[in-house]
């Protein structure tokens, strides 16, 4: 598809576009902008090709979606919204280990994230995407329902200080998130369903027994998990990756030790989930 002189490749059935014959570090159009947003929106996730972009001009692009989020984990001090994706031959842990949606523990989590790598692996070390609206929408009519009216506690001491160690005084708040979402949130943009629970932050179901949260959130995960809800991105140098965290989960493969995989991310200010 072409539109405004950027062509949208879909890079699988459920998720996911290449876009190309775009600059992201000139001064986009608006009309070029608006082309890119409804990709976005329709794809939720899109990839780029050839970005040789600086910390600046990331942070400039990802501005044109909202204010920048400032991570729990702390930001690169001279760029707060930028957080710093490494891992080398001496890393003990990785980001994105788990299917999750970007800090979902937060009370606004982010809307979009945006992922640059400079440094790439040989091989390996490819992001796997996945769509929660088609989650959702592949669900019965009586689980939906049941869902509907349901809400979860999404937390993040089990993955700053069970995973990497921080403790409470090195993060943002000086403690660690936590908020309570709804297990199916409704799209501010689209007005679509999608489920919103996930491995690396979701720790209960609130209105139901510890049993049937358990049960219920274990089916989840294997359904939001399904191969027909995914696409999978090869990173390149200088690639950009661009999605929707309202909408999607996705999940890092560290299986490329021990070479180096590097880079920065920006996140852009959501809301609450509805």
């Amino acid at each position: 598809m072409i539109s405004n002189s950027i062509e949208v490749r879909p890079m699988a059935p459920a998720i996911g576009a290449e876009i190309f014959g775009v600059n992201l570090g000139d001064r986009l159009s608006e009309q070029t902008f608006q082309a890119i947003h409804e990709a976005w929106l329709e794809h939720l996730v899109l990839f780029f090709r050839d970005q040789d972009l600086s910390v600046r001009q990331l942070a400039s692009f990802g501005e044109r979606f909202g204010p920048l989020h400032i991570h729990p984990q702390g930001d690169k001090s001279e760029h707060p919204g930028v957080l710093e994706i490494h891992t080398d031959a001496n890393s003990k842990v990785y980001a994105g280990r788990d299917w999750h949606s970007d800090v979902s523990c937060d009370e606004e989590p982010p809307a979009a994230s945006i992922l640059r790598l400079d440094v790439v692996p040989e091989s390996g070390g490819d992001t796997m995407f996945s769509n929660m609206y088609a989650a959702y929408e592949a669900l019965s009519a009586p689980m939906k329902k049941l869902l509907d009216g349901l809400s979860a506690l999404h937390g993040g001491e089990r993955n700053y200080r069970g995973y990497f160690g921080q403790q409470p005084n090195e993060m943002r708040d000086g403690n660690y998130p936590q908020a309570i979402h709804p297990v199916v949130r409704t799209h501010p943009e689209t007005g679509r369903k999608a489920l919103f629970v996930n491995t690396l932050f979701t720790e209960n179901i609130v209105e139901v027994s510890a049993t049937e949260s358990q049960a219920l959130l274990e089916f989840l995960y294997r359904h939001v998990a399904e191969p027909r809800f995914q696409c999978r991105f090869r990173w390149e140098k200088d690639s950009i990756a661009l999605w929707d965290n309202r909408c999607t989960l996705h999940l890092a493969l560290w299986d490329y030790y021990p070479q180096t995989r590097s880079g920065y991310r920006v996140t852009v200010l959501g809301d609450r989930p509805v």
